[in-house]
């Protein structure tokens, strides 16, 4: 008699514990659902939004877009672990996390240096793909192939690929001459003391005027910037539109070729530097001379 009350309530316990357990999961599966569906119907579609605003490329898009989206699913975890009542459990588990980030930041830090170092560059943009940029005082430079989330490749004008950590470039200057709808180009004509600056002057901006790659406004710009030993400098200052390296490179020694056509027959000198030496030749005493043969 006394077996049965006890079947009983432990039936009834187990259906409670079940209930509950049911409900629980119910919960946290709502809660994960409703959390996860807001982030990809509204989180997402506003970070490609965002993306676009920026311009960024593809190759810049994806990884961004991969972040994103796992931010989202762990906040979804989060809410419904919460929301299912498991306060305890996500104290301890960021606990864990905290002390595994740790960890694992300390033994990585350059990795996460150059990690941080590519968002940098992925939001402020200093350059793109196709871009010629130079960085480390001048001395590398080449047009940007790739750019990811820890390193940038770059291809030189000797055809060389440099992987470069996105910390260098992020930590230093990069100069890129080609982020403008324009590129001032300079050069120092040398000319003899003798020879007529009004001129050659003269020259220098008619020849700027012929070329027909060479920016009309901006005008060109001629000053008198060098007396050297030798010559005196004339500095040209010229524009060109829409730089590339190579039309750098054309521009300037075709213009710098004519120039140098029309001093050559306006008898303009480009003279080369010049040195005197000085001195005596001292010979030794008669008895280091050679006797004379027989």
């Amino acid at each position: 008699m006394s077996v049965e009350p006890t079947l009983v309530q432990a039936d009834g316990v187990d259906s409670e514990l079940l209930v509950a357990s049911a409900i629980t999961a119910l919960r946290f599966v709502v809660a994960f659902v409703v959390v996860w569906t807001v982030g990809r119907l509204i989180v997402v579609p506003l970070a490609n939004r965002a993306f676009d605003r920026r311009e960024l490329d593809a190759h810049a898009r994806n990884p961004l877009l991969m972040l994103t989206k796992f931010a989202v699913g762990f906040v979804a975890v989060a809410a419904a672990f919460g929301f299912a009542g498991f306060e305890n459990f996500l104290v301890s588990l960021a606990g864990i996390a905290a002390a595994g980030a740790l960890a694992v930041g300390l033994a990585m830090q350059n990795v996460i240096s150059n990690f941080v170092a590519g968002i940098f560059i992925y939001a402020d943009r200093p350059f793109r793909i196709g871009d010629w940029i130079e960085w480390d005082g001048g001395d590398y430079a080449g047009i940007v192939e790739d750019i990811s989330l820890r390193v940038t490749r770059v291809r030189t004008f000797d055809n060389e690929l440099l992987t470069v950590p996105n910390s260098e470039l992020t930590g230093g200057v990069v100069k890129n001459p080609v982020d403008g709808d324009k590129l001032r180009l300079k050069f120092v004509f040398g000319i003899g003391y003798d020879d007529d600056i009004q001129q050659a002057t003269d020259i220098i901006v008619e020849e700027v005027e012929r070329h027909p790659d060479i920016m009309e406004e901006p005008g060109p710009s001629v000053r008198l910037t060098e007396l050297n030993d030798s010559d005196v400098g004339l500095q040209s200052r010229i524009w060109i539109a829409d730089p590339s390296r190579a039309d750098f490179v054309r521009i300037r020694g075709e213009y710098v070729t004519s120039v140098k056509r029309r001093f050559d027959e306006a008898g303009i000198d480009i003279p080369y530097p010049v040195r005197t030496l000085e001195g005596g030749l001292e010979l030794g005493g008669r008895q280091n001379l050679a006797e004379p043969a027989e």
